[in-house]
Order: C-alpha cells, then sequence, then structure tokens
C-alpha cells in the first residue's frame, strides 16, 4: 500500500524522492489499530516540514491519509509518512515549496527482537536533529558493520562521543543502575522521548570506552521498543539487567492513539 496525497502513487511520483531524495518522515508502529505517542510523531513532521521545506503541514491531514492506508492490513505494522515535493528540481531545491503527504506500510516483527550487536564506527549524520531521507551514510555504516560480522553501527563523533545507531537511539545502565542517555547531536527518537517522559535518567556525555564499561546498553525506536545491544565491537554486555525489563514494560503499557 503507498498513496500520494490520498491517492494511488504512481512511479513517476516517486521519480523525484528516488533520484533528488531530499525529504524528511516518521514511521510509526500500529499495533491494534493504535501507535504510541501519535502526538510526538506529528510534532516531528510538523518542526522537519518548516526546517526542510519552509512549509506549515496539517497534521489533521497526514492522520486522514494513515487511517485508509491502515484499513485490511495485518498487524502489527509500520506506517511511514513521507514528506517531499514530487516537483522538486536537483538543480533549483529551492523552487520546491509544495511538498506531498507519502504513506506506506509494511509489516512489523514481535517485541523485543533479539540483542544486537554493534560495531563503533567513526560517523556524524548530516543535519541529525531532522528525521530526513538521506540514509546513504547511515545504511553504508550498518553495511560495513554487517560485512565485519555485526548487525549494526554504533556512531562516534569527531570529538570521540558516542551518539546513536544507524537507525536508532543508544541508551545505557550503569553500574548503579540508572539509565544514561548519551549528549550528542542525534535525532530525537520518538520511542526515547516517551521513556524519558516516564523513567528516571541522566543524560550526559558517553565515551566509547564508557559505553563498553556500562551494566548493558539498549538501542530504541519505534519498531523495536527497547532492544538489548549483545556487544560492542568485541566487548560482550549482558543483554539481561531489571533495568532492561521495567524499560520494555514502561514502554508496552504506553497507551496507543487512535490514527
Amino acid at each position: 500500500m503507498a498513496t500520494l496525497n490520498g491517492k494511488p502513487v504512481t512511479t513517476d511520483d516517486l521519480l523525484a524522492l528516488a533520484l533528488v531524495n531530499i525529504g524528511h518522515f516518521t514511521s510509526m508502529r500500529v499495533d491494534d489499530g493504535r501507535i504510541r505517542g501519535l502526538a510526538l510523531h506529528m510534532e516531528r513532521l510538523t518542526k522537519d516540514c518548516k526546517t526542510v521545506w519552509g512549509a506549515d503541514l496539517d497534521t489533521e491531514r497526514v492522520r486522514a491519509y494513515v487511517r485508509p492506508a491502515l484499513d485490511g492490513q495485518a498487524q502489527p505494522c509500520v506506517v511511514r509518512v513521507t514528506i517531499y515535493d514530487p516537483q522538486v528540481d536537483m538543480g533549483h531545491p529551492a523552487h520546491a515549496a509544495d511538498p506531498s503527504i507519502l504513506v506506506t506500510v509494511r509489516s512489523a516483527g514481535t517485541m523485543p527482537p533479539p540483542p544486537l550487536r554493534a560495531m563503533s564506527v567513526p560517523y556524524e549524520r548530516d543535519l541529525p536533529e531532522v528525521k530526513h531521507v538521506g540514509l546513504f551514510g547511515a545504511l553504508h555504516t550498518r553495511r560495513a558493520a554487517q560485512l565485519a560480522g555485526y548487525d549494526d553501527a554504533l556512531f562516534i563523533g569527531r570529538d570521540g562521543l558516542v551518539s546513536e545507531g544507524g537507525t536508532w537511539n543508544v541508551g545505557f545502565i550503569d553500574q548503579n543502575g540508572t539509565v544514561v542517555w548519551p549528549q550528542a547531536p542525534v535525532l530525537p527518537g520518538v520511542t526515547t522521548a516517551l521513556l524519558q517522559q516516564r523513567t528516571e535518567h541522566q543524560t550526559t556525555t558517553v565515551t566509547l570506552e564508557q559505553a563498553k564499561g556500562m551494566a548493558a546498553a539498549f538501542a530504541t525506536n519505534t519498531s523495536i521498543g527497547v532492544r538489548a545491544l549483545a556487544a560492542i565491537d568485541d566487548t560482550q554486555l549482558p543483554t539481561e539487567h531489571p533495568v532492561l525489563d521495567q524499560l520494555r514494560e514502561t514502554y508496552l503499557a504506553i497507551p496507543g492513539e487512535k490514527p
């Protein structure tokens, strides 16, 4: 299922997204017809639309396009809303001023997925505060990590600090059982925000060495919830911890909203 402004999408509609690749999006997991953090996802789309396109976004219109896209879909699933201008031109991107709403749906796995092994990679995303469609760098690092025998990449900035994963935020549990979120330029994830609203935590800089010395580490995003990290590079990490269990329970207990 794919629609553009509520109508079936055509190949021509997608050419600008494929070839020029400028836009932004949010992905939302749907369980039993409800989305955790729906209001935060709409806030993200509104903020990013202003940043990327200099335009306002009607989130009621977004929701009106999401609802029929979910009709008859097996759940759980993930609905992605991408905001881009099909008329954008590579030579004159400043002329693009009429962003459209692309809605796509894919199946979602069970939560939580198995623990993942991450390889540290020097990398910083462009405009990290925006969930934009420019995924080349993130997917290139993921591919490099997988070719090296890992599941995904953990980004390390030029300052030597841990920031985030390929398409997920990272959190840690220190030796005192405190949840620690790295202070760095990252995409502020909705799942992370929901957890931060409901749990005691600290936000501080985390070096790679400090990350490897934590009692546990985990990844978060809308598709996976809270997923344990089994290793960072060649350092093994515990995948079972009481605080990890509490974080998962807290997240799953958050009531979803109907789109």
